[in-house]
């Protein structure tokens, strides 16, 4: 086991702001080796999409088992579909010091932060919100009336934006990709983060001395 934890990452945001295009692209290459968490959902399975790498894809019955037995570290219920985060292969991923990375809702990330606040929460933002409703429209996977209900919720979701601790703007992938990671390597400098390791490394070297 390393004797540094990992870090956990949450990149949220409303629904069409990008998430998964900014997560694809960051994994794409990963010279940081981030440790993805896959979410389980019961919503249908978007074109292109894969069981188990993009998510999770399990029945309403399933997903309620998940709930009964407490085997999540958050879930929420959007837009009609369950989300959630299996919990037990987080644990065992930052004990090992490795950095956890989940994109998820915003209403699943403000329930990680009441349960790990000592995480990192970054909220992935539209450049506009025309500009959001033309990325859920061109989507081409939702009708009408869930592109109306989509809208509405992200305006609630942008104003839980104050309750992060960074946002990106999602103008460019690329450099949305950039800010992520630059967040996240910055926040592995905080003296609270390695402190204790430090002291550690004086305190063997005067007892080596001692000897």
């Amino acid at each position: 086991m390393s004797d540094t934890k990992g870090l956990l990452i949450v990149l949220s945001g409303p629904s069409g702001v990008g998430k998964g295009t900014v997560r694809e692209a960051i994994f794409k290459e990963n010279p940081y080796h981030y440790v993805y968490s896959i979410s389980a959902t019961t919503r249908q399975m978007r074109e292109g999409e894969v069981d188990g790498v993009d998510y999770y894809f399990v029945s309403r019955e399933e997903f309620e088992g998940y709930i009964a037995d407490n085997t999540l570290l958050e879930y929420a219920e959007y837009v009609n579909n369950y989300y959630g985060t299996p919990l037990a292969m987080i644990q065992k991923t930052l004990d090992s010091g490795k950095d956890v990375f989940l994109e998820i809702e915003v209403q699943g990330a403000m329930k990680v932060r009441e349960k790990m606040p000592e995480g990192v929460f970054i909220f992935l933002a539209p450049p506009s919100l025309s500009e959001l409703e033309k990325r859920i429209t061109n989507r081409g996977t939702d009708s009408e009336s869930v592109i109306i209900e989509r809208m509405q919720k992200a305006r609630e979701e942008i104003d839980m934006m104050q309750h992060y601790d960074y946002v990106v703007i999602n103008e460019d992938v690329n450099r949305a990709v950039d800010q992520v990671n630059m967040i996240i390597q910055t926040e592995h400098l905080k003296v609270d983060r390695v402190v204790d390791k430090i002291k550690g490394q004086i305190h063997q070297y005067f007892q080596e001395e001692i000897d």
